[in-house]
């Protein structure tokens, strides 16, 4: 059987072949080129909820594509952007959430806001980058969350940018050790516990971070012989994530500060 760890060291041995299959998919080429003859024509928040197919493209391209029914509450996100320190994007745990308002900054940008790379060019390479992964994901939950925590590891600094992501805090707690359970203690103290068990800057060292990886893979695949989602909860569901950010608001404005 193919283990997690192989797979994984086989995908990222060469990443940019890997990105550049996905993005000859059929399916993907398509969604690619339409959202590319189309995103220029979006002026506004209103051009992009119309618009079901650049809208579903944007969320996925993010993580978010479960989330594609809630238009209420992405559109909220959007309306009050980033630059307040009270806006919902700014208080939710999920960072995603932040990446796409970052992006799709709106409120700062108004009808300039997709004519910049990140809005065009940038949101097709990571709608490839997130197909890629939610497709081994289908097969190896573990291995997604591997190829996830490998792309978001550099921008990670201090514990709490851990806790503040579930599927970052599931490969943490799996790397580590530590029992799940501890992730309904307090922040402060689950900060603690990962900061006596590992060096953050360590994630932005690359020959550490596989490491890191290395291990988290050989306890995943103990504790998940099948490696597949119908053991493993996926910890990419916008539903999921959502209501976790949510009800957990309050102590996620202390990540924020703390973070």
């Amino acid at each position: 059987m193919t283990t997690t760890i192989s797979s994984f060291r086989q995908i990222t041995a060469n990443l940019p072949a890997a990105l550049d299959r996905t993005a000859s998919e059929p399916q993907v080429r398509r969604e690619s080129a339409n959202y590319l003859a189309t995103i220029s024509k979006v002026k506004s928040i209103d051009d992009l909820m119309g618009n079901d197919r650049a809208y579903r493209f944007v969320l996925k391209s993010y993580g978010l594509d479960e989330m594609a029914y809630a238009k209420a509450f992405i559109r909220r996100i959007l309306t009050e952007g980033i630059d307040r320190r009270d806006s919902l994007a700014n208080r939710l745990a999920d960072p995603r959430y932040r990446d796409l308002v970052t992006d799709f900054n709106f409120a700062r940008y108004g009808s300039t806001t997709t004519t910049f790379g990140r809005t065009q060019q940038g949101t097709v390479d990571r709608y490839v980058r997130q197909t890629l992964e939610s497709d081994v994901g289908r097969s190896n939950n573990g291995l997604q969350l591997a190829l996830y925590f490998e792309r978001k590891a550099s921008s990670v600094t201090t514990p709490y940018a851990l806790m503040a992501d579930r599927a970052l805090l599931k490969v943490t707690q799996v790397a580590l050790g530590l029992a799940e359970a501890t992730g309904r203690l307090d922040i402060d103290r689950q900060a603690e516990l990962i900061k006596n068990r590992m060096e953050i800057a360590d994630l932005k060292d690359p020959v550490k971070l596989d490491r890191f990886l290395t291990r988290f893979t050989a306890l995943w695949d103990s504790t998940n012989p099948s490696a597949t989602q119908s053991t493993a909860p996926n910890l990419f569901s916008g539903n999921a994530t959502a209501s976790f950010g949510i009800d957990l608001l309050e102590q996620v404005q202390r990540v924020r500060r703390k973070g």
